[in-house]
């Protein structure tokens, strides 16, 4: 899904929503959760999941092509924990879709 499919499916479901007021809706929440993190705040959704920034240590790696070592400097990098309401959903319809029973939890 890309962020013009999210603005869409927005302005589908709120009649009330010009598609212009639902894209505005979408950039202001994606805007806030990429600040949050560049601050490097934590943002959790309950049922959906979680998003933190993972530190990255500097490292050598090789270059492919020459062979050569590489200094790797340190990132930060974005990253993504489902919430467990999000994993059940997503592993019952896909048993529902490819017509098998969902793994029962153990």
């Amino acid at each position: 899904m890309t962020r013009s499919d999210l603005v869409e499916a927005l302005a589908n479901r709120f009649g009330q929503l010009t598609h212009r007021d639902a894209e505005f809706a979408v950039k202001a929440i994606l805007d806030a959760m990429g600040d949050a993190l560049v601050k490097g705040h934590r943002i959790e959704i309950r049922g959906f999941g979680s998003f933190s920034v993972n530190r990255r240590s500097p490292r050598i790696g090789r270059n492919p092509r020459s062979g050569e070592s590489v200094m790797i400097p340190e990132k930060r990098v974005p990253h993504f924990k489902p919430g467990k309401a999000l994993r059940e959903h997503v592993d019952a319809r896909t048993a529902e879709i490819l017509g098998r029973e969902p793994k029962k939890p153990v």
